[in-house]
């Protein structure tokens, strides 16, 4: 990768990593539904109006939108609302690599190799740290609302994979545009219109401030640069840039929200990275397969030309070639045998000069 697109993968995964501190902060102007909610709105408007039609078909736009925008980031949003610190679901947030690769081994055929396999019993590994060392300094539930995050982004993953859109904002500004009023319905039926009405009401330069950030600088720019790097690099080439996200997360938490780091916490950190490291690097169907050079006798055999259609490949001559330069015509006049059989009346003329003598008679 060029050095500057090599620094725009860290760009984007440090603002994916202080996303989680930002979505905290509005977690405290908003119920997680309405917040979830206004974000989508917020990215799809007004941009929808400019990027054209989907590039893919509709099916794949609705599947995204609801795995993704209203199941994944709904989760999200409660699991944070309900006790699940910034830094923590930044971290367990990865583990949807696995589900990933889970899924895609059901969904796509593509089997996991040895190292894959190794890299999820690893990060699973990290994850039960990482719940044993929550279930004891904090809420289990809200551990389990982000673990299901991460399952509905693993099969979000794969839907946008089976989708293949090849305009990365058009499809994410579109698929913004799905989870919009389902999370306001949902918002309206457990947190009530009084809540939501509330916020709105209440709404100020840190509640717009965090709404544009979520919804322009996380969604519309960070994955429209991600999308960008994936049309032109490998996705093993991009992927292990994501391995940055928790520790922005963790580290932004941190220095601006104050959130300690445990030992506990720090080890379950390295297991799962490094999980996730193995299996985002796992050679199990993941890398296209070289072309194969042609056999070297095919290379240097000479092509025998053969015409395909009845007309000749240069011009022919007005005139025919002499008697003694054509294979097809004896080289001396043949004697003309006392016996002959005439030539049906449908048959071609002789190669030759035209003999008025050898023409047959006219009906």
């Amino acid at each position: 990768m060029r050095t500057t697109h090599k620094a725009l993968a860290v760009l984007v995964t440090a603002v994916w990593g202080v996303n989680f501190v930002v979505v905290e902060v509005g977690l405290g102007h908003f119920p997680p539904l309405l917040f979830s909610a206004l974000r989508f709105l917020a990215a799809a408007l007004p941009a929808v109006f400019f990027v054209g039609r989907p590039k893919v078909a509709w099916t794949w736009v609705a599947g995204v939108g609801l795995t993704l925008g209203v199941a994944k980031f709904g989760l999200l949003f409660i699991g944070m609302d309900r006790g699940m610190t910034a830094g923590l679901s930044s971290l367990v947030l990865q583990i949807q690599a696995v589900f990933t690769a889970l899924f895609a081994a059901v969904a796509l055929g593509e089997r996991p190799g040895a190292r894959g396999l190794l890299g999820m019993a690893v990060a699973l590994t990290g994850i039960a740290v990482a719940a044993a060392d929550e279930g004891a300094s904090g809420p289990l539930i809200a551990f389990t609302l982000v673990i299901a995050a991460a399952a509905c982004w693993g099969v979000s993953n794969v839907l946008t994979r089976k989708a293949s859109p090849p305009d990365a904002l058009n499809f994410m500004v579109w698929v913004s545009v799905v989870p919009v009023l389902p999370l306001l319905g949902l918002s309206l039926l457990t947190e009530g219109l009084d809540a939501d009405l509330a916020a709105l009401r209440a709404l100020d330069g840190t509640g717009a401030g965090v709404i544009f950030y979520v919804a322009w600088v996380s969604t519309v720019f960070g994955f429209g640069a991600w999308g960008f790097l994936l049309r032109r690099y490998p996705a093993s080439s991009v992927a292990p840039f994501s391995l940055l996200v928790p520790v922005f997360g963790m580290s932004s938490a941190a220095l601006l929200l104050g959130e300690s780091v445990s030992v506990p916490r720090c080890c379950a950190a390295a297991l799962l990275v490094g999980g996730v490291a193995l299996t985002s690097m796992s050679r199990g169907g993941a890398r296209p397969t070289p072309a194969l050079p042609l056999p070297t006798s095919h290379v240097a055999a000479p092509l025998t030309p053969f015409p395909l259609t009845p007309f000749p490949l240069a011009p022919a001559p007005l005139m025919p070639a002499p008697p003694t330069s054509s294979p097809l015509t004896p080289a001396s006049p043949a004697p003309i045998p006392s016996v002959t059989t005439p030539e049906p009346p449908h048959a071609l003329p002789a190669t030759g000069p035209p003999d008025s003598a050898a023409l047959p008679p006219r009906p």
